[in-house]
């Protein structure tokens, strides 16, 4: 088996991450037996691709989320990872932390200020 899981959809909240807060997130290894991934399908033209990383980041997005990890964004990287017999890829893993239910998105209520999600979210 290469991934823990293969999901269609992604089971957590939106985290709100843009590319720019992604990338300040230092990449680590992460085996591929632990990823759950987030897609179903993958297109072969891309697996294929040599410059399939071109206009994208060049590590994976992992989102852990209640103890598990997501694979979000480089399924075809990951799986490229594996057909050359390799266990592990480098990626980004964000941390989601669950929500707050007295904090609100507005701001308001008790424990006002910046809710879960954004860059200060990662370990």
């Amino acid at each position: 088996m290469i991934f823990k899981a293969v999901h269609d959809g992604r089971p957590y909240p939106d985290h709100g991450m843009t590319l720019r807060e992604w990338a300040a997130i230092p990449p680590r290894q992460v085996r591929l037996d632990q990823l759950t991934t987030t897609k179903r399908e993958l297109a072969l033209d891309k697996l294929l691709a040599d410059d399939s990383t071109f206009y994208g980041d060049l590590f994976p997005h992992v989102v852990q989320w209640n103890g598990a990890l997501y694979l979000e964004d480089g399924l075809h990287r990951a799986l490229r990872a594996a057909l050359q017999q390799r266990t592990q890829i480098h990626a980004r893993v964000f941390v989601l932390e669950q929500p707050d239910p007295a904090r609100r998105r507005d701001g308001a209520g008790a424990g006002a200020g910046t809710s879960g999600g954004g860059a200060a979210g990662h370990k």
